[in-house]
């Protein structure tokens, strides 16, 4: 390489990839002084410390206050804000009566609405909701403050909707959709979410036609910081991560923006998302999307945003978005492949490319891919084979997440430069670089079939081929322009890295370390010339040691890396006998005081999946002391049989304060109709037309769930068969284990806390109700419920 300059470009790429990082997001925070005109952090995390002072979930008695105090700053700043109250039931029968405030700013045309969106409570039972969506909240309070103090008029309605209910299924946003008259109105979704406590904040959309308009006008909008790409929007396609977004789409066929950042994933939905945990930078980059993005859709049309074409995108240094359509994937797959193979045509009629030398590389490329595959699959099973109570953060990335990755990353560029120590690159690089480029045009094709949105990994092919070229014409290239040609692939992969393991958990850190060789295959003309490639993979590997060292170190937990654990109290009437239960895999002390591991009714104990994230069932049941609670009554409100379908109301009333009631059905059974407190549940699937009923469209024996709030009774309007006969199993659940007067439940130490995604710190009621007709000698009927084994109560218990 001419210009030995091995050093200085070993710099310039490090240097580079922590500019990856850095430039991502802003690094400057605006304080209490900045001007009333600007966003402000500051203010901003004033009202996440408000709404965040305790867990506001539905039901509890700080939800009163968080929604009072969000009113009261909507009309601080001139808004007349009201409550839209209703019930509503998710697509995953899960219902509540949410609370949704909603303001409006009257615009000078009566084009569509431009809505900004969040949620306001939080997720049962211990989590504070300052990251979700405390910061979502706080962030369009204090951008529609400045935008307010603009003394502009937009041409468009601005909607502030703060939904209710969003953690138990989303329900907010659904009543706000099927119900209230200004839905209809709606052009533009401005959503704000939080699936971590910090981080880069990600734009993803949801529409039901193709992106191409949407990120065109997003492009137009040019936020400061935009951090997007295509194939991030592929995979949430893919996966499970419905957003209050998710129901504007589908039930109001309203697209829309979500901005959301996940990293620091363990403190999402526990105790410890709380205002000191936010990272103000992320505070920061949300409000770095809304004002640009709200003076813009707020006087641009945004009556038609649908498209026919869609766009391969991603963020980029000095050009922000790089986009073009899909029509394009296949002309520069194609593209690439010619010039891949005319530039091994070239290479081998200059002698540079020799048969010897690519079968070098076709087992170096692959040596390097396999072994690194396989050390950060090992590692992730030894890590969880030695801290088995990993498996107890069901986020599934630990506090010492990071070092792990950092590990693995060192461990496979310790892989790369071991394998491809002795390679010659002046007499070999080029036919070397003949495999990596065949592996990424195979992704890259594989991708244009299966998941196009990641296409755009062409662009970094396309910059290696460059590569080649040069190295093909020169032995010994330009150092500055071997590195400048490698910037592209580091920019688009580097981010993957470390996103992977975050979003999709520690077990997938096998992607990050054979993202890395990837990477590193695309730096070999830089790389290639290191003349000392054995100390770099030693020095990599030394690294890594002190990676899992450090990891190690920290792979306890203490007053900062809290232990989450559970324990619930179950009374099974339908026996007189009672429980205690444990969601952990590894017990502490703290719940060994009432799980005996060695006494355990787990195998023997019929449980049902309560409706959680995960659907995990106990880990641990032991037997406990029998406490006496009183159940719900089951009171019946009319009973008919009419030609071959019976007719059943009831009402389901709690006697005690109760947070959610949980019903299933014993046996597979079908309905007819089935209604909720007035509600019938439908998922609106535009895709084929049709309307489900989700009650009646069930995949397993789970009924509904329903959140209670003030102790409202649960009215259910059934229809079915006249000779069939339901049997209902209810599951009463209160979160109040640890202060009800009935038990003493010691408090934790300050290195555990409450295990989110479940029910937690509750004491249970289990009762089975067989819902009987009987006819009575007179014209009126009745029905019986039967309490198994023998006991027969009447409705009217």
């Amino acid at each position: 390489m001419k210009n030995k300059l091995s050093v200085p470009t070993f710099i310039f790429i490090l240097g580079f990839i922590w500019y990856t990082f850095y430039s991502s997001m802003p690094q400057q925070i605006s304080g209490s002084d900045t001007p009333t005109q600007e966003f402000s952090t500051i203010r901003a995390l004033e009202h996440v410390k408000k709404i965040a002072t305790a867990p506001h979930y539905i039901g509890s008695y700080a939800h009163e206050d968080t929604k009072n105090y969000i009113i009261d700053q909507l009309k601080k700043i001139g808004l007349s804000p009201e409550i839209q109250e209703g019930f509503a039931v998710s697509d995953r029968g899960s219902m509540s009566k949410p609370q949704n405030i909603i303001a409006k700013i009257k615009g000078t045309t009566k084009g569509k609405a431009l809505l900004l969106l969040s949620h306001y409570d939080s997720s049962p039972h211990s989590s504070y909701g300052a990251s979700d969506a405390g910061s979502g909240v706080a962030t369009i309070l204090e951008g529609v403050r400045a935008f307010l103090a603009q003394n502009k008029t937009p041409k468009n309605d601005i909607i502030i909707c703060i939904t209710d209910g969003e953690e138990l299924g989303l329900n907010g946003a659904g009543l706000f959709v099927s119900e209230h008259p200004w839905a209809k109105d709606i052009g533009l979704v401005l959503n704000f979410e939080a699936r971590g406590s910090g981080g880069t904040s990600y734009m993803l959309m949801e529409t039901n036609s193709k992106n191409g308009k949407l990120i065109e006008e997003f492009s137009r909008a040019n936020p400061t910081y935009p951090v997007t790409n295509s194939l991030a929007y592929s995979i949430y396609k893919l996966l499970p991560n419905d957003t209050d977004l998710t129901v504007f789409r589908k039930q109001g066929n309203i697209s829309g923006y979500n901005f959301a950042f996940i990293d620091d994933f363990f403190d999402y939905h526990s105790a410890n998302d709380t205002w000191d945990n936010l990272d103000l930078n992320t505070l920061q980059h949300q409000g770095s999307y809304l004002m640009p993005l709200l003076n813009y859709f707020s006087n641009s049309d945004i009556t038609n945003l649908t498209s026919k074409e869609d766009f391969i995108y991603f963020n980029s240094p000095v050009f922000n978005i790089i986009k073009y359509p899909f029509s394009w994937i296949f002309p520069l797959l194609v593209m690439a492949i010619l010039l891949y193979i005319g530039l091994i045509i070239y290479g081998g009629a200059t002698y540079r490319i020799t048969f010897a030398a690519v079968k070098r590389g076709f087992f170096s490329c692959s040596l390097s891919y396999i072994i690194a595959s396989i050390l950060g699959f090992c590692l992730w099973k030894i890590i969880f084979f030695i801290f088995p109570h990993y498996n107890d953060i069901l986020h599934g990335f630990p506090y010492n997440g990071y070092y792990y990755i950092a590990a693995t990353v060192f461990l496979s560029v310790a892989t790369f430069f071991i394998i491809y120590r002795k390679m010659d690159a002046e007499k070999q690089l080029p036919a070397i670089m003949i495999a990596p480029l065949l592996f990424w045009i195979v992704i890259c094709g594989a991708a244009a079939f299966f998941l196009p949105g990641a296409s755009y990994f062409i662009i970094p092919v396309f910059f290696s081929l460059l590569s080649l070229f040069v190295l093909i014409r020169q032995k010994k290239p330009y150092s500055l322009l071997m590195v400048l040609l490698s910037l592209p692939s580091i920019y688009i992969l580097t981010p993957f890295i470390t996103n992977f393991p975050v979003a999709l958990g520690i077990r997938a850190i096998f992607l990050s370390s054979l993202l890395t060789v990837l990477l590193c295959s695309f730096l070999l003309p830089v790389l290639g010339f290191y003349k000392h490639k054995k100390i770099l993979g030693i020095t990599a590997f030394i690294l890594a040691f002190l990676c899992l060292l450090i990891a190690h170190f920290k792979a306890g937990f203490n007053d900062e890396r809290q232990k989450p654990n559970s324990l619930v109290y179950i009374m099974n009437n339908d026996e007189n006998k009672a429980y205690w239960a444990s969601y952990d895999y590894t017990l502490d002390h703290w719940s060994r005081n009432y799980i005996n591991p060695t006494a355990n009714l787990r195998e023997s104990w019929g449980q049902n999946a309560l409706e959680s994230a995960y659907s995990n069932l106990f880990q641990y049941i032991n037997e406990a002391p029998v406490k006496q609670f009183t159940s719900v009554t089951v009171e019946t409100t009319f009973d008919s049989i009419q030609g071959n379908i019976r007719h059943l109301d009831i009402c389901i009333r709690p006697q005690r304060a109760i947070n959610r009631m949980d019903l299933f059905l014993q046996k597979s059974f079908n309905f007819e109709t089935l209604r909720a407190n007035g509600v019938t549940p439908t998922d609106k699937m535009h895709t084929d037309g049709k309307i489900y009923n989700v009650f009646t469209k069930r995949h397993d024996n789970r009924l509904l769930t329903y959140h209670i709030r003030n102790k409202e009774p649960l009215e259910l309007n059934m229809q079915f068969h006249k000779d069939s006969v339901p049997e209902l199993v209810i599951y009463e659940s209160s979160y109040d284990l640890l202060t009800h007067d009935l038990f003493s439940i010691p408090e934790r130490s300050p290195a555990m806390i409450p295990k989110p995604f479940f029910i937690n710190d509750a004491i249970m009621t289990k009762k089975t109700i067989r819902l009987v007709y009987q006819e009575k000698k007179t014209d009126s009927t009745t029905m019986t419920l039967v309490t198994p084994p023998e006991t027969t109560t009447t409705a009217n218990e």
